[in-house]
């Protein structure tokens, strides 16, 4: 059955779009039908991750009135579909009241569904809440990011949601957290944990998602470890033995 995954966390800079990005492109690799969507209406950036800056027809044009919810699918070259925003600035104001229903719709197009929200608690970011049937919510571990994420986890809870868990990112970056504090926190378990990476400085260079442009890099493994949990297959003994290589190529001198 289909289900339509939100990718949320209040506090903008938190790698969200990165996440759902390469969580969708791993989950593919995986074997999923994945379709992947941008739905944060004022500073869209799907697109802009995958070298693909604008498009004819685009998630704000729906909203508008102006095309079908069809024609705003885009087949990428990875094998995800993705349904990108527009980045002009005469859709900036696009209108959220539609947005909620034409999520709902779109999830009829792929077994998993995944949707790229917007930061803060705006009208695109709640409604992309009110349409999901599960949400993964995403922070640093710092106070000022997990003390939103938690203003997050209260209003998923609110509206009913199943929250899968937390996906703590760039850490090692500065002054951080334990992860038992931020499980104590927010009262969810940590479900994954990305690192500060300089391999996903060099894939967004690249337009290209760090589980393909570095896949062997600490970020692209854990992605994919974190893609295996949500959808809950055994991909794990294949993913250790790509850690397992990786060590060995560092042991070796020939990545760092």
């Amino acid at each position: 059955m289909p289900k339509l995954i939100c990718i949320t966390g209040a506090k903008g800079g938190i790698g969200k779009t990165t996440s759902a990005l390469n969580l969708a492109m791993a989950m593919r690799d995986f074997g999923e039908d994945v379709l992947l969507i941008d739905s944060n209406l004022s500073t869209p950036n799907i697109g802009l991750h995958l070298g693909i800056p604008s498009v004819p027809v685009s998630l704000h044009h729906v909203l508008k009135g102006k095309k079908n919810v069809k024609d705003a699918i885009y087949n990428h070259k990875s094998g995800i579909k993705i349904v990108p925003g527009s980045i002009a600035v005469e859709d900036i104001n696009a209108k959220a009241e539609k947005l909620s229903y034409i999520l709902k719709e779109l999830k009829s197009h792929a077994d998993v569904v995944i949707v790229d929200s917007a930061a803060g608690f705006g009208e695109d970011s709640l409604a992309a809440l009110k349409a999901a049937d599960e949400v993964l919510i995403v922070t640093n571990p710092e106070i000022p990011a997990v003390t939103e994420a938690l203003k997050t986890v209260k209003l998923a809870e609110k509206l009913k949601k199943k929250i899968i868990g937390v996906l703590l990112t760039r850490i090692g970056r500065g002054k951080s957290m334990n992860i038992e504090d931020v499980e104590a926190m927010i009262d969810l378990p940590v479900i994954g944990k990305i690192p500060e990476d300089d391999a996903v400085k060099s894939a967004l260079h690249a337009k290209r998602p760090v589980v393909h442009h570095a896949p062997l890099s600490k970020a692209g493994l854990n992605y994919k470890k974190v893609a295996n949990k949500i959808i809950g297959e055994n991909y794990i003994s294949i993913l250790d033995e790509e850690a397992m290589f990786q060590r060995v190529l560092r042991k070796l001198g020939i990545i760092r």
